[in-house]
């Protein structure tokens, strides 16, 4: 081994643990992002179902929608009533830890049918 080459081992080595690290903290965002959206989904899901029994007992859908949203961690965005059908649109906040505020949507439809 020559003058030149000492060290390099240990450059290499804290090379790949920078590398590490970095696809670490990417696989960690993509982990909470996922998170979200199935947090959205969720939401969207029991919102729905929470306004379609709410109108067919002839109550408000959308204000059934939003309490349950709420309990959920999740804002509604939409509610359509279309005849005996409810579409809720909620929104959910991604996770805010690395990165600019995104919040993730999440839709459903529920019904008698």
């Amino acid at each position: 081994m020559s003058r030149g080459d000492r060290g390099a081992a240990s450059l290499f080595a804290v090379s790949c643990l920078a590398l590490l690290l970095v696809l670490g903290a990417a696989l960690g965002v993509v982990a909470a992002m996922v998170r979200a959206h199935r947090m959205a989904a969720a939401a969207a899901d029991l919102a729905a179902l929470a306004a379609a029994s709410a109108l067919q007992r002839g109550g408000d859908p959308c204000a059934a929608a939003g309490e349950i949203a709420d309990a959920n961690g999740a804002s509604v965005a939409t509610c359509q009533v279309t005849g005996p059908d409810v579409l809720v649109g909620v929104t959910v906040p991604g996770p805010d830890w690395l990165g600019p505020d995104v919040d993730l949507p999440g839709t459903a439809r529920a019904g008698p049918r």
